[in-house]
């Protein structure tokens, strides 16, 4: 198993060391702020590939609908009537 390029063992020494410091009832609400957090970070991330992703399909569809610009056709003026 391997957590954010640390070990099973790692994990568990950070979380006796959290136990440690926090105690148990602070660990519980913390982890749950950790959780909510978490969430609401999926959520936002969620949302921001949504709302990118509608704005490019937007985009590609406008740039779709436009017609082709005709070839530009060179015509040389013609010289004014001598006098």
């Amino acid at each position: 198993m391997d957590f954010f390029g640390i070990g099973p063992g790692e994990v568990l020494l950070i979380i006796v060391i959290a136990l440690i410091v926090l105690g148990p009832g602070k660990i519980v609400h913390f982890s749950r702020e950790m959780g909510k957090m978490a969430h609401a970070f999926r959520k936002a991330s969620s949302d921001l590939t949504a709302q990118i992703t509608k704005e490019l399909d937007l985009e590609e569809k406008s740039q779709n609908k436009t017609p082709p610009l005709p070839p530009e056709t060179h015509v040389k003026p013609t010289d004014p009537p001598s006098t």
